[in-house]
C-alpha cells in the first residue's frame, strides 16, 4: 500500500508533552466501526465499563531502562566529537544494537566513553563493533552482564520518544512518568504506552467486574519511532524485538476465548507479540524469541479482539497497524475527530479503544 495513505496533519499543540495526573484521568475516544455509533468521547475510568465480565486484558510488562547515552569518541586524533546513542536491542551480556548520532563520525572499531550529566564519575566505554543502515551500529562494551546493566543505570537517561526530547530536557519526574506501575522485566527502551493510563483503582474496578488480566513480555526497541521512509509498505523493514509468552499466559488467553471473553490488548506491542504467536485458528502459543511482524490493511487477526493504545505518529507503522485494525476510513475518522476535540497525542498523550472491525458491537 502507498505509504502517504496514512498522513495526516497533527498542529503541534496537540502534541503531549507530561501525562495527566492522576494517569487514569486521560481522555478515552472509544472507535466501534461496526456499530451504529463510530465515535464515543470517555476517559479512561470508563474503561471497565465498556468491556464485559469474562473480557480479558493483555497487558506487557516490560520495563523500560535509561537507555539513551551520551559521550565522546576517544583514542582516534585530536577531537573527540560528541556522541549520542539509544540502545535498542540487545544481542548478549556484553553487546548491544544502538541507533547513533552522528553515525558518520564513528567507524568499526572505534571506542566511544559514555558519561552521565551529572557530577558522578562513572564512565562506560563501547567499541563499534559493525556498523549498519541508518544510523544503527553494534556496541560491544567493557563491562558485562549485571554490571554493564547497572552502569547503564547510572550513566543513562529515560529514552524519551524524539517528540518531546525535541521539546524539553528529560527530568525526575520521568523516571515514573514513563514506566507502567506493573513494569517488571527490564530490557524495553521504550514503554508500551497504552499501559501508563492504568492505576491501582482502575486495576480494582475491572477486577470488580469481573474483568481479568495476564502478562507478557515484549521488549519494545527504539525503532518503534523510526519514520517509514519508503513510499510503499511492501519496501518497508520492521526491525526485530524481543518477546516471551509463558506457557501460563497462553493457557490463561485460549481458555478466555474457549469461554466466550473477548482478548483485550493494552498497546500495540501487546497485540504484535499475540499475533505473532498465535495459530490459524487463533490459538496462542507460547513463545520465546524475536518478532518482527509488519500488520497492515489486509491483514487478517487471529487473536486480538480488542485494542487500547493510544493517537500515533502519521505515516507510522502504528497508525497502519490502527488501521488494519478498526479500518482506515473509521481511523482517519476517529483520528481527526481527536485532533478537533482537543485529544492529546502520542506517548503522554490520551488513549483510544478500538473494536476490530468484523467484531460488532460490544455485549452488555
Amino acid at each position: 500500500m502507498r505509504v502517504d495513505l496514512f498522513d495526516f496533519d497533527l498542529p503541534a499543540e496537540r502534541i503531549a508533552l507530561r501525562p495527566v495526573e492522576p494517569r487514569d484521568a486521560a481522555r478515552l475516544l472509544a472507535v466501534c466501526p461496526d456499530g451504529p455509533d463510530l465515535l464515543a468521547d470517555r476517559i479512561v475510568t470508563d474503561l471497565p465499563a465498556l468491556l464485559a465480565p469474562g473480557d480479558l486484558l493483555v497487558f506487557n510488562d516490560t520495563k523500560v531502562i535509561p537507555a539513551r547515552l551520551h559521550g565522546h569518541r576517544i583514542g582516534r586524533g585530536d577531537t573527540a566529537p560528541k556522541i549520542e546513542a539509544t540502545l535498542h536491542q540487545r544481542l548478549d551480556a556484553t553487546r548491544w544494537k544502538a541507533f547513533v548520532k552522528p553515525a558518520k563520525r564513528l567507524h568499526d572499531g572505534d571506542t566511544v566513553r559514555f558519561e552521565p550529566h551529572g557530577a558522578d564519575s562513572t564512565s562506560l566505554d563501547a567499541t563499534v563493533e559493525a556498523k549498519g543502515e541508518g544510523g544503527e551500529l553494534t556496541f560491544a562494551f567493557r563491562a558485562s552482564g549485571e554490571e554493564l546493566d547497572r552502569t547503564i543505570g547510572v550513566v543513562g537517561e529515560m529514552p524519551l520518544p524524539p517528540y518531546i526530547a525535541a521539546r524539553r530536557e528529560t527530568d525526575e519526574q520521568d523516571l515514573s512518568d514513563y514506566q507502567t506501575i506493573y513494569a517488571r522485566t527490564e530490557g524495553a527502551v521504550a514503554a508500551p504506552t497504552a499501559g501508563l493510563h492504568f492505576t491501582d483503582r482502575l486495576f480494582e474496578a475491572l477486577a470488580a467486574r469481573g474483568i481479568d488480566s495476564v502478562y507478557l513480555t515484549l521488549h519494545v526497541g527504539a525503532g518503534t519511532f523510526l519514520p517509514v521512509k519508503a513510499d510503499d509498505t511492501d519496501d518497508h523493514r520492521m526491525h526485530a524485538e524481543t518477546g516471551e509468552i509463558s506457557v501460563v499466559a497462553a493457557d490463561k488467553i485460549n481458555a478466555a476465548r474457549a469461554a466466550g471473553g473477548r482478548i483485550v490488548s493494552v498497546g500495540t506491542t501487546s497485540l504484535r507479540l499475540i499475533e505473532s504467536a498465535a495459530g490459524e485458528d487463533g490459538t496462542v502459543h507460547p513463545f520465546l524469541g524475536e518478532t518482527d511482524i509488519f500488520i497492515t490493511p489486509g491483514y487478517r487477526f487471529r487473536a486480538i479482539d480488542m485494542l487500547l493504545t493510544n493517537f500515533h505518529l502519521p505515516r507510522s507503522t502504528l497508525f497502519m497497524l490502527v488501521s488494519a485494525f478498526s479500518g482506515l476510513e473509521a481511523m482517519q475518522r476517529a483520528y481527526a475527530h481527536a485532533i478537533a476535540a482537543g485529544y492529546r497525542f502520542y506517548s503522554y498523550g490520551d488513549a483510544c479503544l478500538l473494536q476490530r472491525a468484523d467484531i460488532g458491537d460490544a455485549p452488555s
